[in-house]
């Protein structure tokens, strides 16, 4: 078995090049890319059409449910198609080349990213243009959040896919990964009102910051200092996961 290279500095035109391998094989993968383009878009149409004879119930928590749709889609294409790299060989081949593993995940996540970028737009123009959700701020920062809570479940599903053997079992980290932030993110019930263990828990929960910030576009006009927070932990988490996701990564297959 050859020897894999020393670890480099993180390289823009590799991390590119990483991105763009990945582009093209999402490309000859047409039913990926719909699941996480549509997939969100379908669930909002749906969701508007579930409360049609309460269009105020949808705009109380179709703007929440705009950023969570995006997290759950991209946490589970991204961990399988992640996983799929590694158990066919094709990530023990890449990182036998001088490919450091921050090069391999940045490159992951820009070629996510990019589909978030193109959800996430999907997503807030069906909500706010064709489904009439009702925002009192921009709804430029609906999309700004809703993009950063998809980044985020690109970086979750990066990460978990180190400890998954198979898809099926990347499937089955999503109860325990994804489930717990959707009932503590403060969409059924505000925070406040749990359990004071819990609510203190979900304070650590970076779902609970993206609903959050998409209840400071609900409710206010202008950007709010909340606002401003709540997208920066966010960003920050996905950052950090992504870390870990690349000092967590093996070489080797299962």
């Amino acid at each position: 078995m050859s020897t894999p290279a020393p670890a480099r500095a993180l390289s823009a035109a590799r991390t590119t090049a990483t991105a763009a391998r990945v582009l093209r094989q999402l490309r000859h993968d047409p039913r990926t890319v719909a699941l996480m383009i549509l997939i969100p878009c379908l669930m909002l149409f749906l969701l508007r059409y579930v409360f049609d004879g309460s269009a105020r119930t949808f705009d109380s928590i179709g703007a929440s449910l705009l950023g969570i749709f995006p997290l759950i889609t991209m946490f589970l294409v991204t961990s399988i198609a992640t996983l799929r790299e590694r158990t066919s060989g094709t990530l023990e081949r890449l990182l036998a080349m001088p490919l450091g593993k921050g090069d391999l995940i940045a490159g992951y996540a820009l070629a996510f990213g990019a589909l978030a970028i193109v959800q996430s737009a999907l997503a807030t123009g069906l909500a706010v243009w064709f489904l009439g959700l009702d925002v009192t701020g921009s709804p430029w920062l609906l999309l700004l959040v809703a993009l950063l809570d998809a980044l985020l479940g690109t970086a979750l599903g990066l990460f978990v896919s180190a400890f998954a053997a198979s898809e099926f079992q990347a499937v089955q980290f999503m109860p325990a990964v994804i489930f717990p932030q959707l009932l503590l993110c403060g969409l059924f019930t505000s925070r406040e009102a749990m359990h004071p263990v819990l609510e203190t828990i979900s304070d650590v929960l970076p779902m609970s910051y993206a609903v959050d910030g998409m209840n400071e576009v609900l409710k206010h006009t202008d950007m709010t200092t909340a606002f401003v927070r709540d997208t920066l932990i966010v960003a920050a988490c996905a950052l950090l996961v992504l870390t870990l996701g690349a000092a967590t990564l093996k070489r080797r297959t299962a």
